[in-house]
């Protein structure tokens, strides 16, 4: 092998070991920070680690909502109408969150209880976000969409 292509060889070498390298450390970056979508039935399925961050997705029980007078913590279930799970949220809910309504929770599960570090709620009385809708009906309690009435154009005065 002539000198010129150890040199080539060497170079072509370190190359694809910083490429592998700088995968590997990208790839473990991506996975500490991944947030997998669960419903309440995924989570009642199976046992997953305390450490990891989910998503839970579902309906907010009518008649969950309790919230402690002292602090801002706020304790509700979320249900695909299969199952639910007790969740605890401490700060301010969106002015949109009420019971009966869709949630998204991102936080973590410890000892049967979810510990959101956020909550989102739905926007309308048509949005549905696709995991949530796909899991209720995945449970066999699909989403209802009722659309506002409007009044005929033939009644109104303009």
């Amino acid at each position: 092998m002539t000198p010129t292509r150890k040199k080539r060889l060497t170079i072509v070498g370190i190359v694809v070991l910083s490429v592998g390298a700088a995968a590997a450390v990208a790839l473990s970056a991506l996975q500490d920070n991944l947030m997998f979508f669960v419903s309440p039935s995924d989570l009642y399925a199976q046992t997953l680690p305390d450490e990891r961050q989910l998503r839970l997705g579902g309906l907010v029980v009518e008649g969950s909502v309790s919230r402690d007078p002292e602090s801002m913590e706020v304790s509700f279930a979320v249900t695909d109408g299969a199952h639910s799970i007790p969740v605890t949220y401490v700060g301010l809910l969106p002015t949109l969150f009420r019971e009966g309504q869709g949630v998204i929770a991102h936080g973590r599960i410890d000892n049967g209880v979810f510990q959101a570090r956020e909550v989102l709620a739905r926007h309308d009385e048509t949005y549905m976000p696709n995991e949530v809708a796909r899991a209720l009906e995945a449970a066999g309690t699909p989403h209802q969409v009722t659309m506002p009435t409007t009044r005929s154009n033939a009644s109104s005065d303009y």
